[in-house]
Protein backbone atom coordinates (compact mmCIF):
# COMPACT_ATOMS: atom_id res chain seq x y z
CA UNK A 1 0.00 0.00 0.00
CA UNK A 2 1.52 3.23 -1.10
CA UNK A 3 2.21 5.24 1.82
CA UNK A 4 0.64 9.07 1.96
CA UNK A 5 3.44 10.80 3.10
CA UNK A 6 7.12 9.91 4.85
CA UNK A 7 8.98 12.38 6.90
CA UNK A 8 8.37 15.67 5.28
CA UNK A 9 7.45 14.18 1.86
CA UNK A 10 4.24 13.81 0.53
CA UNK A 11 4.18 10.44 -1.46
CA UNK A 12 3.50 10.80 -5.51
CA UNK A 13 3.86 7.33 -6.25
CA UNK A 14 6.77 4.41 -5.96
CA UNK A 15 9.77 4.63 -8.04
CA UNK A 16 10.66 1.04 -7.81
CA UNK A 17 11.33 -1.76 -5.28
CA UNK A 18 14.21 -4.71 -4.05
CA UNK A 19 14.94 -6.15 -0.98
CA UNK A 20 16.37 -3.08 0.83
CA UNK A 21 12.65 -1.91 0.73
CA UNK A 22 10.73 0.65 -1.83
CA UNK A 23 11.44 3.71 -3.28
CA UNK A 24 8.90 6.66 -3.74
CA UNK A 25 8.85 9.91 -5.38
CA UNK A 26 8.52 12.11 -2.81
CA UNK A 27 7.86 16.15 -2.58
CA UNK A 28 9.18 18.58 0.04
CA UNK A 29 5.87 19.41 2.10
CA UNK A 30 8.01 23.31 2.72
CA UNK A 31 9.57 23.52 -1.01
CA UNK A 32 7.74 21.54 -3.33
CA UNK A 33 10.93 19.95 -3.95
CA UNK A 34 11.15 16.49 -5.32
CA UNK A 35 12.96 13.57 -4.02
CA UNK A 36 13.41 10.08 -4.48
CA UNK A 37 12.67 8.68 -0.89
CA UNK A 38 14.14 5.32 0.25
CA UNK A 39 12.38 2.81 2.92
CA UNK A 40 13.13 0.30 5.06
CA UNK A 41 10.43 -1.62 5.98
CA UNK A 42 9.18 -1.84 9.84
CA UNK A 43 9.68 -5.76 8.87
CA UNK A 44 12.91 -5.07 8.05
CA UNK A 45 13.64 -2.70 10.89
CA UNK A 46 12.89 -5.72 13.32
CA UNK A 47 16.42 -7.48 12.53
CA UNK A 48 19.12 -5.41 13.60
CA UNK A 49 21.63 -6.61 10.67
CA UNK A 50 19.06 -4.61 8.24
CA UNK A 51 19.39 -1.38 9.76
CA UNK A 52 22.94 -1.08 10.22
CA UNK A 53 23.22 -1.64 6.42
CA UNK A 54 20.77 0.87 5.47
CA UNK A 55 22.66 3.25 8.19
CA UNK A 56 25.83 2.40 6.66
CA UNK A 57 24.39 2.77 2.92
CA UNK A 58 23.27 6.89 4.65
CA UNK A 59 26.39 6.91 5.57
CA UNK A 60 28.32 6.64 2.34
CA UNK A 61 26.40 8.54 0.38
CA UNK A 62 26.62 10.90 3.05
CA UNK A 63 30.61 10.79 2.26
CA UNK A 64 30.05 11.17 -1.47
CA UNK A 65 29.73 14.12 -3.57
CA UNK A 66 30.25 13.78 -7.09
CA UNK A 67 28.03 14.74 -10.22
CA UNK A 68 27.84 11.21 -11.10
CA UNK A 69 26.52 9.76 -7.90
CA UNK A 70 22.34 10.20 -6.61
CA UNK A 71 23.42 12.91 -3.71
CA UNK A 72 21.84 12.72 -0.06
CA UNK A 73 19.44 15.25 1.29
CA UNK A 74 18.30 13.89 4.55
CA UNK A 75 17.44 11.07 6.29
CA UNK A 76 15.18 10.23 9.74
CA UNK A 77 12.19 8.25 11.41
CA UNK A 78 8.93 7.75 10.72
CA UNK A 79 6.71 5.86 12.75
CA UNK A 80 9.32 2.65 13.19
CA UNK A 81 10.01 3.30 9.45
CA UNK A 82 13.76 3.95 8.30
CA UNK A 83 13.86 6.22 5.65
CA UNK A 84 16.28 8.57 3.78
CA UNK A 85 15.76 11.65 0.58
CA UNK A 86 18.21 11.55 -2.40
CA UNK A 87 18.26 13.08 -5.26
CA UNK A 88 15.50 12.11 -7.96
CA UNK A 89 16.68 11.67 -11.13
CA UNK A 90 14.35 12.04 -14.09
CA UNK A 91 15.06 9.49 -16.74
CA UNK A 92 15.35 5.58 -16.57
CA UNK A 93 17.59 3.09 -15.78
CA UNK A 94 20.24 1.20 -17.85
CA UNK A 95 17.99 -1.99 -17.50
CA UNK A 96 15.05 0.17 -18.95
CA UNK A 97 16.75 1.17 -21.69
CA UNK A 98 19.00 -2.13 -22.39
CA UNK A 99 15.04 -3.69 -22.65
CA UNK A 100 13.81 -1.09 -24.91
CA UNK A 101 16.68 -0.88 -27.24
CA UNK A 102 18.30 -4.14 -26.63
CA UNK A 103 21.99 -2.55 -27.22
CA UNK A 104 23.44 0.77 -27.07
CA UNK A 105 26.63 1.95 -29.87
CA UNK A 106 30.00 1.29 -29.04
CA UNK A 107 30.75 5.39 -28.82
CA UNK A 108 28.19 5.79 -26.26
CA UNK A 109 28.86 2.79 -24.25
CA UNK A 110 32.71 4.28 -24.13
CA UNK A 111 31.26 7.53 -23.40
CA UNK A 112 28.83 6.03 -20.06
CA UNK A 113 32.28 3.88 -19.21
CA UNK A 114 33.93 6.90 -18.45
CA UNK A 115 31.70 8.41 -16.53
CA UNK A 116 30.85 5.71 -14.36
CA UNK A 117 34.75 5.53 -13.64
CA UNK A 118 34.85 8.93 -12.13
CA UNK A 119 31.99 7.33 -10.05
CA UNK A 120 34.12 4.65 -8.62
CA UNK A 121 37.05 6.80 -8.38
CA UNK A 122 35.15 9.00 -6.33
CA UNK A 123 33.67 6.37 -4.03
CA UNK A 124 37.28 4.45 -4.27
CA UNK A 125 39.00 7.54 -2.95
CA UNK A 126 37.32 7.30 0.19
CA UNK A 127 37.52 3.31 0.81
CA UNK A 128 34.16 2.37 -0.66
CA UNK A 129 33.59 -0.43 -2.95
CA UNK A 130 29.81 -0.31 -4.51
CA UNK A 131 30.08 -4.36 -4.91
CA UNK A 132 27.19 -4.49 -6.74
CA UNK A 133 27.18 -2.40 -9.68
CA UNK A 134 24.52 -3.42 -12.27
CA UNK A 135 22.14 -1.43 -14.91
CA UNK A 136 19.54 -1.06 -12.51
CA UNK A 137 21.93 0.95 -10.37
CA UNK A 138 23.09 3.26 -13.09
CA UNK A 139 20.51 5.93 -13.72
CA UNK A 140 20.56 7.36 -17.26
CA UNK A 141 19.15 11.33 -17.53
CA UNK A 142 17.82 12.90 -20.65
CA UNK A 143 20.92 14.48 -21.30
CA UNK A 144 22.93 11.41 -21.83
CA UNK A 145 24.78 11.10 -18.28
CA UNK A 146 24.52 8.65 -15.85
CA UNK A 147 24.29 8.62 -12.06
CA UNK A 148 25.41 5.79 -9.80
CA UNK A 149 22.98 4.50 -7.18
CA UNK A 150 22.45 1.88 -4.31
CA UNK A 151 24.71 1.93 -1.76
CA UNK A 152 23.08 -0.60 0.56
CA UNK A 153 25.81 -3.40 0.28
CA UNK A 154 28.66 -0.70 -0.17
CA UNK A 155 32.06 -2.42 1.63
CA UNK A 156 33.93 0.56 3.54
CA UNK A 157 37.34 -1.26 3.32
CA UNK A 158 38.90 1.69 5.00
CA UNK A 159 37.36 1.73 8.13
CA UNK A 160 38.13 -1.90 8.63
CA UNK A 161 33.96 -2.46 9.64
CA UNK A 162 33.90 -5.67 7.85
CA UNK A 163 35.53 -8.95 7.99
CA UNK A 164 38.17 -10.29 5.42
CA UNK A 165 36.11 -13.06 4.17
CA UNK A 166 32.13 -13.56 4.26
CA UNK A 167 28.40 -14.63 2.47
CA UNK A 168 28.19 -13.78 -1.15
CA UNK A 169 26.83 -10.19 -1.59
CA UNK A 170 25.81 -8.97 -5.22
CA UNK A 171 24.24 -9.79 -8.20
CA UNK A 172 25.15 -12.94 -9.81
CA UNK A 173 25.14 -11.75 -13.67
CA UNK A 174 27.61 -8.79 -12.83
CA UNK A 175 29.62 -10.01 -10.01
CA UNK A 176 33.28 -10.06 -9.76
CA UNK A 177 34.51 -14.24 -9.26
CA UNK A 178 36.45 -13.28 -5.79
CA UNK A 179 32.83 -12.05 -4.80
CA UNK A 180 31.24 -15.21 -6.16
CA UNK A 181 33.63 -17.45 -4.09
CA UNK A 182 33.27 -15.04 -0.98
CA UNK A 183 36.67 -13.50 -0.55
CA UNK A 184 37.04 -9.90 0.20
CA UNK A 185 35.99 -7.24 -2.49
CA UNK A 186 38.15 -4.68 -3.68
CA UNK A 187 38.57 -1.76 -6.03
CA UNK A 188 38.81 -4.03 -8.98
CA UNK A 189 36.19 -6.49 -8.13
CA UNK A 190 33.76 -3.60 -9.37
CA UNK A 191 35.62 -2.98 -12.31
CA UNK A 192 35.27 -6.39 -13.67
CA UNK A 193 31.40 -5.44 -12.91
CA UNK A 194 31.81 -2.89 -14.74
CA UNK A 195 33.13 -5.03 -17.63
CA UNK A 196 30.09 -7.13 -17.01
CA UNK A 197 27.86 -3.64 -17.65
CA UNK A 198 29.83 -2.72 -20.46
CA UNK A 199 29.47 -6.13 -22.21
CA UNK A 200 25.82 -5.95 -21.92
CA UNK A 201 25.35 -2.60 -23.37
CA UNK A 202 27.32 -3.82 -26.33
CA UNK A 203 25.80 -7.44 -26.96
CA UNK A 204 22.82 -7.11 -25.59
CA UNK A 205 23.48 -10.29 -22.69
CA UNK A 206 25.83 -10.37 -19.38
CA UNK A 207 28.92 -12.51 -20.16
CA UNK A 208 27.65 -15.46 -18.39
CA UNK A 209 24.07 -16.54 -17.63
CA UNK A 210 22.56 -19.93 -16.25
CA UNK A 211 19.50 -21.42 -14.88
CA UNK A 212 20.38 -20.59 -11.17
CA UNK A 213 22.65 -18.08 -9.13
CA UNK A 214 25.02 -21.13 -8.19
CA UNK A 215 25.43 -21.93 -11.69
CA UNK A 216 26.24 -18.79 -12.91
CA UNK A 217 28.55 -17.80 -10.15
CA UNK A 218 30.37 -20.93 -11.17
CA UNK A 219 30.69 -19.97 -14.49
CA UNK A 220 32.38 -16.09 -13.46
CA UNK A 221 35.02 -18.15 -11.44
CA UNK A 222 35.79 -20.81 -14.20
CA UNK A 223 33.73 -20.29 -17.39
CA UNK A 224 35.11 -18.44 -20.72
CA UNK A 225 33.11 -15.94 -22.24
CA UNK A 226 32.14 -14.97 -25.87
CA UNK A 227 34.55 -11.75 -26.98
CA UNK A 228 32.04 -9.26 -27.83
CA UNK A 229 33.27 -9.08 -31.25
CA UNK A 230 32.38 -12.47 -31.72
CA UNK A 231 28.44 -10.77 -32.01
CA UNK A 232 29.51 -7.35 -33.47
CA UNK A 233 32.22 -7.28 -35.89
CA UNK A 234 32.26 -3.84 -36.63
CA UNK A 235 33.34 -3.48 -33.08
CA UNK A 236 37.03 -1.78 -32.81
CA UNK A 237 39.70 -4.15 -31.41
CA UNK A 238 41.05 -1.41 -28.68
CA UNK A 239 36.99 -1.43 -27.28
CA UNK A 240 36.84 -5.36 -27.48
CA UNK A 241 39.88 -5.61 -25.65
CA UNK A 242 39.59 -3.46 -22.79
CA UNK A 243 36.13 -5.21 -22.05
CA UNK A 244 37.79 -8.71 -22.12
CA UNK A 245 40.85 -7.15 -19.85
CA UNK A 246 38.03 -6.26 -17.47
CA UNK A 247 36.74 -9.63 -17.00
CA UNK A 248 39.77 -11.55 -16.69
CA UNK A 249 39.68 -13.90 -13.97
CA UNK A 250 42.89 -12.88 -12.25
CA UNK A 251 42.52 -9.29 -10.20
CA UNK A 252 45.74 -8.02 -11.12
CA UNK A 253 45.26 -8.57 -14.75
CA UNK A 254 42.81 -6.20 -14.71
CA UNK A 255 43.13 -2.17 -14.82
CA UNK A 256 44.63 -1.03 -11.14
CA UNK A 257 41.80 1.11 -10.46
CA UNK A 258 38.83 2.97 -12.28
CA UNK A 259 41.19 6.87 -13.22
CA UNK A 260 43.80 4.59 -15.01
CA UNK A 261 40.60 2.54 -16.84
CA UNK A 262 38.94 6.15 -17.61
CA UNK A 263 41.88 7.28 -18.90
CA UNK A 264 41.96 3.97 -21.47
CA UNK A 265 38.85 4.42 -22.75
CA UNK A 266 39.74 8.09 -23.04
CA UNK A 267 42.41 6.94 -25.04
CA UNK A 268 40.28 4.69 -26.73
CA UNK A 269 38.43 7.16 -28.30
CA UNK A 270 41.01 8.89 -29.75
CA UNK A 271 42.88 6.21 -31.15
CA UNK A 272 39.80 4.84 -32.85
CA UNK A 273 38.70 8.66 -34.45
CA UNK A 274 42.44 8.45 -35.70
CA UNK A 275 42.33 5.35 -37.25
CA UNK A 276 39.36 6.69 -39.07
CA UNK A 277 40.36 9.36 -40.17
CA UNK A 278 43.17 7.86 -41.90
CA UNK A 279 41.23 5.05 -43.19
CA UNK A 280 39.14 8.22 -44.67
CA UNK A 281 41.89 10.40 -45.21
CA UNK A 282 42.08 13.07 -47.33
CA UNK A 283 43.59 13.28 -50.71
CA UNK A 284 44.55 16.18 -52.04
CA UNK A 285 45.47 16.57 -55.83
CA UNK A 286 46.60 19.80 -57.15
CA UNK A 287 45.92 21.83 -60.05
CA UNK A 288 46.58 24.30 -62.31
CA UNK A 289 46.89 27.41 -60.61
CA UNK A 290 47.54 26.31 -57.18
CA UNK A 291 43.74 25.15 -56.11
CA UNK A 292 42.75 21.94 -54.68
CA UNK A 293 40.69 19.39 -54.12
CA UNK A 294 39.83 16.91 -51.60
CA UNK A 295 38.08 13.69 -51.98
CA UNK A 296 37.25 11.00 -49.81
CA UNK A 297 36.62 7.09 -50.21
CA UNK A 298 33.15 6.31 -50.30
CA UNK A 299 31.69 4.24 -47.30
CA UNK A 300 29.63 3.99 -44.42
CA UNK A 301 29.37 6.33 -41.44
CA UNK A 302 32.90 6.80 -39.38
CA UNK A 303 30.77 4.88 -36.47
CA UNK A 304 30.72 1.98 -38.58
CA UNK A 305 34.10 1.49 -39.49
CA UNK A 306 35.77 -1.30 -38.77
CA UNK A 307 39.30 -0.54 -36.65
CA UNK A 308 42.34 0.15 -39.09
CA UNK A 309 45.51 -2.15 -38.28
CA UNK A 310 48.44 0.30 -38.67
CA UNK A 311 50.84 -1.65 -40.10
CA UNK A 312 54.40 -0.73 -41.51
CA UNK A 313 52.99 -0.72 -44.94
CA UNK A 314 49.96 1.49 -44.31
CA UNK A 315 52.55 4.19 -42.79
CA UNK A 316 54.98 4.00 -45.77
CA UNK A 317 52.13 4.36 -48.39
CA UNK A 318 50.57 7.32 -46.32
CA UNK A 319 53.38 8.67 -46.53
CA UNK A 320 54.68 7.83 -50.61
CA UNK A 321 51.36 8.89 -51.44
CA UNK A 322 51.09 12.38 -50.08
CA UNK A 323 54.32 13.17 -51.22
CA UNK A 324 53.82 12.02 -54.80
CA UNK A 325 50.61 14.23 -54.75
CA UNK A 326 51.79 16.99 -53.15
CA UNK A 327 55.03 17.23 -55.34
CA UNK A 328 55.11 15.28 -58.37
CA UNK A 329 56.61 17.35 -60.53
CA UNK A 330 59.45 18.76 -58.19
CA UNK A 331 63.07 17.63 -57.38
CA UNK A 332 61.90 17.47 -54.32
CA UNK A 333 59.34 14.99 -54.46
CA UNK A 334 62.04 12.77 -56.90
CA UNK A 335 64.70 12.91 -53.69
CA UNK A 336 61.96 11.41 -51.31
CA UNK A 337 60.97 8.41 -54.09
CA UNK A 338 64.44 7.27 -53.79
CA UNK A 339 63.91 3.62 -51.53
CA UNK A 340 67.09 4.93 -49.06
CA UNK A 341 65.29 8.27 -48.05
CA UNK A 342 61.77 6.41 -47.62
CA UNK A 343 63.44 3.77 -45.37
CA UNK A 344 65.05 6.61 -42.96
CA UNK A 345 62.20 8.31 -43.22
CA UNK A 346 59.84 5.59 -42.76
CA UNK A 347 62.40 4.49 -40.05
CA UNK A 348 61.66 7.98 -38.61
CA UNK A 349 57.80 7.91 -38.71
CA UNK A 350 57.34 4.61 -36.72
CA UNK A 351 59.68 5.75 -34.10
CA UNK A 352 57.65 8.84 -33.72
CA UNK A 353 54.47 6.64 -33.69
CA UNK A 354 55.65 4.54 -30.90
CA UNK A 355 56.54 7.28 -29.42
CA UNK A 356 53.44 8.92 -28.94
CA UNK A 357 51.51 5.68 -28.89
CA UNK A 358 53.26 4.96 -25.33
CA UNK A 359 53.15 9.14 -24.29
CA UNK A 360 50.07 10.14 -25.56
CA UNK A 361 47.82 12.44 -23.40
CA UNK A 362 49.60 12.30 -20.58
CA UNK A 363 51.12 15.35 -18.77
CA UNK A 364 53.20 15.16 -15.96
CA UNK A 365 50.14 15.90 -13.68
CA UNK A 366 48.38 13.21 -15.03
CA UNK A 367 51.36 10.79 -14.29
CA UNK A 368 51.04 11.95 -10.62
CA UNK A 369 47.91 11.19 -10.17
CA UNK A 370 48.11 7.87 -11.77
CA UNK A 371 50.58 6.86 -9.13
CA UNK A 372 48.66 8.31 -6.60
CA UNK A 373 46.28 6.09 -7.38
CA UNK A 374 48.07 3.76 -7.34
CA UNK A 375 49.58 3.71 -4.03
CA UNK A 376 46.18 4.25 -2.53
CA UNK A 377 45.30 0.73 -3.23
CA UNK A 378 46.98 -2.18 -1.61
CA UNK A 379 50.73 -2.82 -1.25
CA UNK A 380 52.38 -4.81 -4.07
CA UNK A 381 53.37 -4.59 -7.81
CA UNK A 382 51.38 -1.91 -8.15
CA UNK A 383 53.29 0.45 -6.03
CA UNK A 384 56.73 -0.77 -7.12
CA UNK A 385 55.12 -0.14 -11.35
CA UNK A 386 53.37 3.45 -9.69
CA UNK A 387 57.55 4.38 -8.60
CA UNK A 388 59.14 2.99 -11.78
CA UNK A 389 56.63 3.93 -14.45
CA UNK A 390 55.83 7.42 -12.83
CA UNK A 391 57.85 8.55 -9.71
CA UNK A 392 61.26 8.09 -10.65
CA UNK A 393 60.54 9.50 -14.56
CA UNK A 394 59.05 12.50 -12.88
CA UNK A 395 61.90 13.04 -10.05
CA UNK A 396 64.16 12.59 -13.48
CA UNK A 397 62.51 14.82 -15.30
CA UNK A 398 62.39 17.84 -13.06
CA UNK A 399 63.84 17.17 -9.67
CA UNK A 400 63.69 20.89 -8.57
CA UNK A 401 59.62 20.43 -9.04
CA UNK A 402 58.99 16.95 -8.35
CA UNK A 403 61.08 16.28 -5.43
CA UNK A 404 59.01 17.46 -2.65
CA UNK A 405 55.94 15.82 -3.85
CA UNK A 406 57.63 12.16 -4.98
CA UNK A 407 59.88 11.78 -2.15
CA UNK A 408 57.01 11.08 0.37
CA UNK A 409 55.81 7.87 -1.70
CA UNK A 410 59.05 6.84 -2.87
CA UNK A 411 60.06 6.75 0.93
CA UNK A 412 56.50 4.81 1.83
CA UNK A 413 57.16 2.54 -0.80
CA UNK A 414 60.80 1.89 0.37
CA UNK A 415 59.31 1.05 3.99
CA UNK A 416 56.56 -1.28 2.12
CA UNK A 417 59.77 -3.48 0.40
CA UNK A 418 61.97 -3.68 3.52
CA UNK A 419 58.98 -4.44 5.68
CA UNK A 420 57.74 -7.36 3.60
CA UNK A 421 61.49 -8.42 3.53
CA UNK A 422 62.55 -8.58 7.23
CA UNK A 423 59.03 -9.93 8.37
CA UNK A 424 58.54 -12.89 7.73
CA UNK A 425 55.66 -14.12 6.39
CA UNK A 426 53.66 -17.59 7.36
CA UNK A 427 53.66 -18.56 3.43
CA UNK A 428 57.76 -18.39 3.34
CA UNK A 429 59.56 -21.30 3.29
CA UNK A 430 62.99 -19.90 3.89
CA UNK A 431 63.72 -16.33 6.04
CA UNK A 432 67.11 -14.52 5.76
CA UNK A 433 68.23 -13.91 8.93
CA UNK A 434 67.71 -10.48 11.03
CA UNK A 435 70.07 -8.16 10.09
CA UNK A 436 70.20 -6.42 13.48
CA UNK A 437 68.75 -5.98 16.92
CA UNK A 438 65.42 -4.05 16.21
CA UNK A 439 64.69 -6.22 13.37
CA UNK A 440 65.02 -9.03 15.45
CA UNK A 441 62.38 -7.79 17.82
CA UNK A 442 60.31 -6.50 15.23
CA UNK A 443 60.15 -10.03 13.94
CA UNK A 444 59.03 -11.27 17.28
CA UNK A 445 56.70 -8.84 17.73
CA UNK A 446 54.74 -10.50 14.24
CA UNK A 447 55.60 -13.96 15.28
CA UNK A 448 53.71 -12.87 19.04
CA UNK A 449 51.19 -11.37 16.10
CA UNK A 450 50.66 -14.55 14.04
CA UNK A 451 50.42 -16.70 17.02
CA UNK A 452 47.51 -14.57 18.13
CA UNK A 453 49.01 -13.25 21.21
CA UNK A 454 47.82 -9.71 20.31
CA UNK A 455 48.91 -8.12 23.88
CA UNK A 456 52.18 -9.00 24.03
CA UNK A 457 52.81 -8.22 20.64
CA UNK A 458 51.85 -4.55 21.03
CA UNK A 459 53.48 -4.59 23.91
CA UNK A 460 56.58 -5.55 21.86
CA UNK A 461 55.98 -3.22 19.33
CA UNK A 462 55.40 0.20 21.91
CA UNK A 463 58.96 -1.17 23.34
CA UNK A 464 60.63 -1.20 20.70
CA UNK A 465 59.14 2.20 19.48
CA UNK A 466 60.81 3.71 22.75
CA UNK A 467 64.09 2.45 22.28
CA UNK A 468 63.95 3.16 19.04
CA UNK A 469 62.34 6.99 19.30
CA UNK A 470 65.56 9.50 18.52
CA UNK A 471 67.86 6.60 16.60
CA UNK A 472 68.29 8.10 13.63
CA UNK A 473 70.16 5.06 12.06
CA UNK A 474 66.91 2.72 12.85
CA UNK A 475 64.60 5.54 10.78
CA UNK A 476 62.74 3.32 8.49
CA UNK A 477 62.10 0.34 11.05
CA UNK A 478 60.71 3.17 13.07
CA UNK A 479 58.10 3.80 10.61
CA UNK A 480 57.42 0.28 10.18
CA UNK A 481 57.03 -0.22 13.91
CA UNK A 482 54.65 3.04 13.87
CA UNK A 483 51.91 1.24 10.94
CA UNK A 484 51.85 -2.30 12.75
CA UNK A 485 51.23 -0.29 16.30
CA UNK A 486 48.58 1.46 13.89
CA UNK A 487 47.20 -1.65 12.36
CA UNK A 488 47.02 -3.33 15.67
CA UNK A 489 44.55 -0.11 17.26
CA UNK A 490 42.63 -0.08 13.71
CA UNK A 491 42.02 -4.49 13.91
CA UNK A 492 41.19 -3.61 17.69
CA UNK A 493 38.16 -1.54 16.54
CA UNK A 494 37.53 -4.33 14.10
CA UNK A 495 37.67 -6.83 16.89
CA UNK A 496 35.22 -5.15 18.61
CA UNK A 497 32.61 -5.41 16.33
CA UNK A 498 33.34 -8.70 15.19
CA UNK A 499 32.83 -9.55 18.70
CA UNK A 500 29.42 -8.04 19.53
CA UNK A 501 28.70 -10.09 16.29
CA UNK A 502 29.84 -13.17 17.78
CA UNK A 503 27.95 -12.34 21.32
CA UNK A 504 25.05 -11.49 19.65
CA UNK A 505 24.88 -14.99 17.49
CA UNK A 506 25.36 -16.80 20.74
CA UNK A 507 22.44 -15.06 22.21
CA UNK A 508 19.91 -15.71 19.12
CA UNK A 509 21.28 -19.37 19.29
CA UNK A 510 20.38 -19.38 23.30
CA UNK A 511 17.02 -18.30 22.49
CA UNK A 512 16.51 -20.98 20.27
CA UNK A 513 18.27 -23.68 22.07
CA UNK A 514 15.55 -22.36 25.26
CA UNK A 515 12.46 -22.79 22.86
CA UNK A 516 13.57 -26.13 21.73
CA UNK A 517 14.77 -25.19 18.60
CA UNK A 518 17.71 -26.92 18.52
CA UNK A 519 18.40 -27.72 15.03
CA UNK A 520 18.65 -23.98 14.52
CA UNK A 521 20.58 -23.33 17.54
CA UNK A 522 23.43 -26.08 16.52
CA UNK A 523 23.54 -24.24 13.02
CA UNK A 524 24.51 -21.23 14.92
CA UNK A 525 27.15 -22.91 16.83
CA UNK A 526 28.76 -24.96 13.71
CA UNK A 527 28.61 -21.60 12.09
CA UNK A 528 30.61 -19.72 14.42
CA UNK A 529 33.04 -22.61 14.58
CA UNK A 530 33.57 -22.92 10.78
CA UNK A 531 33.97 -19.10 10.29
CA UNK A 532 36.55 -18.50 13.07
CA UNK A 533 38.27 -21.53 13.36
CA UNK A 534 41.09 -20.50 11.81
CA UNK A 535 41.24 -16.77 13.64
CA UNK A 536 43.96 -17.34 16.32
CA UNK A 537 42.44 -14.42 18.06
CA UNK A 538 39.10 -16.12 18.64
CA UNK A 539 40.19 -19.08 19.86
CA UNK A 540 37.81 -18.45 22.89
CA UNK A 541 34.39 -17.83 21.01
CA UNK A 542 35.05 -21.44 18.90
CA UNK A 543 35.78 -22.95 22.26
CA UNK A 544 32.57 -21.56 23.69
CA UNK A 545 30.94 -22.73 20.41
CA UNK A 546 32.42 -26.23 20.25
CA UNK A 547 31.29 -26.89 23.78
CA UNK A 548 28.09 -26.07 23.47
CA UNK A 549 27.82 -28.38 20.51
CA UNK A 550 29.15 -31.35 22.12
CA UNK A 551 26.82 -31.01 25.37
CA UNK A 552 23.44 -30.50 23.30
CA UNK A 553 24.42 -33.99 21.56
Amino acid sequence: MLPDRIGNYIIERQLGSGGMGNVYLGRDDATGAFAAIKELPASLAREEGFVARFHREIEVLRSLNHPQIVRLYGCGTDRDTHYYAMEYVEGETLTQRLKREKRIPWREVVSLGILICGALKAAHDIGVIHRDLKPSNLLLTPDGKVKLTDFGVAQVFASGKLTATGGVIGTAEYMSPEQAQGARSSRRSDLYSLGSVLYVMLVGKPPFQGSSAAEILNKHRFGQFDKPKSFLPELPSLVDEIVCQLLEKDPSKRPPDAYVLGKKLQEIQRRVDFQIEAAQGTYHSRLEGGETTSRQPAGSPSSDFPPIELGPTFVRDLVRAEIDLQNRQSLFSRILNNTYVLVILFALVTGGGVYLFLNTGIEPEEQFEIAKDLLEGPPGPAWFRARDQYLIPLLQSDPVRWRDQVEPYLQKIEVYQIESTILPSRRRDRVDPPASEPERLLRLARAQLDAGDVPAAKKTFESLRVLLEGNGQYQVLKTIVNNQIEALERQQVSRAERDAFIQTSFERAEKFHTSGQLDNARQIWQGIITLYQDDPTATQWVEQAQSLLDNSR
